[in-house]
């Protein structure tokens, strides 16, 4: 008799355990195993628990292949899904194996699990494993397919209900039950108070400071009492949640009539509008992308949009000031250019229209379309793809968490026509059609920070620290993948041959970018060098992108004064006629200030389950190779945090959203 010996572990999951009959069957190049039920004495598959069993063979199987595992019922239970992680096989030569699973099984389902080391298609070398892989990817093609949401929008998984998607890239059910919890208690708060449903104006700003008892940040609280100061108005497009927003600026524009006598008290002394130009100090933030979408429709009247455009200036201090803003593309005497030294609430109204651009511009373009979306179009692609034995399934599967769920849900709540979003200023249509325009307008070069940074001309800007820390990030996450990348193709012929590599970057430039080939998007790989830069870009956008532009949401947002979605009044088209009346009658009315308010707190709640950047709880790769790339990976990461944390004590507003503590492994919320 040949034994082999078996380590089954369950899940540590909510409700992982089963008391259902487990039966293995192994299979290899010289035959396959009984089927074998795994039983020992007391309770087996417990949540968390490994167990140990022995099977018995008559002959030695030659080379492992494959483990089918069986779910039959146990007595008249009811279903009982069990959560099973992994399955250690030790060969009666002594060859421990690894065949991970990581997904909930039913009874009935089929379940066969490959094992051992990574594999590209073409390494295939037995007529099991090469026949095993074909119908796995016929299976995953005709489970996963495209949906298309808007003509000229990335293409979306064809789920349209939550309850069709199968448990192992669901949300999980404590993440459910935490997320309806906060949802809940936020709710109470806010009807207890009176806020919820009423359509009243604010009647103070200081009213504004009671929507919540007890949820705020020190960022929030700081936002609250130095929203109106211009260098915090100004650090906000370094280090807010859209730092996308500007471009160095050489030369200004010809639609921007900003002349010298404009500016020159807000100038170094003696200083020029040319000469800060020359020397590299001004910078220009520009909405033009938006101009001509039509505004939603509020009390049967269309709500403003400005495109506006907004100068910056770094001054002698090193602060980032605002210091001339026009609200509409094209000059006109009702479309004056505001400045720092007029009336002090025609100067902040023409910031709020500015910012209220801003705000659409991150959260339909920045956020929604170039990290949620982008990541859905990794993770259809990738489980369409990609055999589960495949290393780069391996290696990006995990920040593909919950991604999917995540939009399919928020596609309802919060982005669909009836979401939170639709009450903006463009309203869901108008949102759309931004959202469009920027992917028309998005590059491969866009997506990858070093080179973003220099088209964008901000290498030298002083406090951008969401362009130190993500350079940095951005290194570290590169040195990962082409330490991986290049283990697995040790030369660009690999990457060539490699028919599910091909398949799977066609499938992103056409159903993420459609086809756009002026975008710079690479429809197929020719170097190992192109699939490093890919996969970098990959990593960095569903981590540190997506931390950058969703994490300060509430920190920024729930002050809706600094920053809101929508503005009820028409912008000023002459100077001299405003006063704090007009902004209060401007903002949201109360149920939207406090709807958005709630939202914000809800989509940066920190939940228990969270898995960071760089965190591998399932024990996917066999090999010691890309085990010790992992832990090296953590390792860089902890040293940049600590690295940030320690510049943040000298800094009086700190940046976190890019310090790895703080970043989740795939955009799952």
């Amino acid at each position: 008799m040949t034994e082999y010996k078996l380590e089954v572990t369950t899940g540590d999951k909510q409700y992982a355990g089963t008391w259902d009959h487990i039966f293995i069957t192994l299979f290899g190049t010289e035959g396959q195993s009984e089927r074998t039920e795994l039983d020992n004495f007391g309770i087996d598959f417990a949540t968390g628990t490994t167990g140990n069993y022995t099977m018995s063979t008559n002959l030695s199987l030659g080379k492992l292949l494959l483990v089918k595992v069986e779910k039959d019922p146990f007595l008249f239970l009811p279903e009982d899904e069990w959560y099973f992680s992994k399955i250690v096989v030790t060969t009666p030569e002594g060859e421990a194996i690894l065949f991970p699973c990581y997904r909930w099984i039913s009874r009935g389902e089929l379940v066969e699990l490959r094992g051992g080391r990574a594999l590209k298609a073409f390494e295939e070398d037995h007529p099991m494993l090469i026949d095993h892989r074909k119908r796995e990817l016929i299976l995953k093609k005709s489970f996963y397919q495209w949906n298309i949401l808007a003509e000229g929008l990335p293409h979306i998984n064809s789920f349209t209900k939550i309850s069709e998607f199968p448990d192992d890239i669901r949300i999980s059910k404590s993440k459910l039950t935490e997320f309806d919890d906060v949802q809940m208690q936020t709710g109470i708060e806010l009807k207890l108070k009176g806020l919820l449903g009423s359509h009243e104006h604010w009647e103070s700003i200081e009213d504004m400071k009671k929507i919540f008892w007890w949820k705020k940040t020190t960022m929030s609280e700081y936002v609250t009492e130095h929203w109106k100061e211009d260098d915090f108005y100004g650090s906000q497009f370094l280090n807010a949640v859209n730092p996308n927003a500007i471009k160095h600026c050489s030369e200004l524009p010809p639609n921007f009539p900003v002349t010298e006598e404009m500016v020159k008290p807000f100038l170094e002394e003696g200083s020029s509008l040319q000469e800060e130009l020359k020397k590299g100090n001004i910078f220009l933030s520009d909405q033009k992308m938006m101009d001509g979408i039509r505004p939603r429709v509020y009390n049967g009247e269309p709500l403003h949009v400005t495109p506006g455009l907004c100068l910056l200036y770094v001054n002698p201090e090193n602060k980032l000031m605002p210091i001339a803003i026009q609200l509409h593309q094209q000059p006109a005497e009702l479309n004056p250019i505001f400045l720092p030294s007029d009336p002090e609430t025609d100067w902040l109204l023409a910031k709020m229209f500015i910012r209220n651009a801003d705000c659409m511009d991150h959260q339909a373009a920045e956020h929604l379309l170039k990290t949620h979306y982008m990541a859905e179009v990794y993770a259809v692609a990738t489980l369409r793809s990609f055999s589960a034995i495949h290393p780069l399934y391996k290696l990006l599967f995990p920040h593909f968490r919950f991604t999917l769920h995540t939009n399919t849900r928020s596609r309802k709540s919060i982005f669909g026509p009836e979401g939170a979003f639709s009450k903006s200023s463009l309203g869901y249509e108008g949102l759309t059609e931004l959202m469009i325009r920027a992917l028309s307008e998005t590059t491969y070069s866009s997506l990858c920070l070093p080179e973003n940074i220099t088209a964008r001309g901000l290498e030298s800007v002083p406090n951008f620290y969401y362009r130190d820390d993500g350079l940095n990030l951005w290194n570290i996450i590169n040195s990962f993948v082409k330490a991986v990348v290049g283990y697995y193709y040790p030369s660009d012929s690999e990457v060539r041959k490699d028919t599910e590599l091909q398949e799977w970057i066609s499938e992103i430039f056409t159903h993420g970018f459609l086809g756009n080939t002026a975008s710079g998007f690479p429809a197929s790989f020719d170097t190992v060098e192109e699939v490093i830069k890919f996969i970098t870009m990959l990593i960095f956008t569903v981590t540190g992108q997506h931390a950058a532009v969703n994490n300060g949401q509430f920190d920024y947002y729930s002050w809706v004064p600094n920053g809101s979605i929508v503005l009820r009044k028409p912008p000023p088209t002459a100077k001299g006629q405003s006063s704090m009346k007009t902004i209060l009658e401007t903002l949201p009315d109360v149920d939207l200030t406090v709807r958005i308010a709630a939202m914000v707190w809800l989509l940066n709640h920190k939940f228990t389950d969270m898995v960071h950047i760089g965190t591998y709880p399932e024990e996917r790769f066999h090999e010691p190779a890309p085990k010790q790339m992992i832990k090296e990976f953590q390792s860089e990461l902890s040293d940049l945090s600590e690295a940030i944390s320690t510049r943040n004590l000298q800094l009086e507003i700190p940046y976190t959203y890019l310090n790895p503590t703080e970043i989740e492994n795939s955009v799952a919320i």
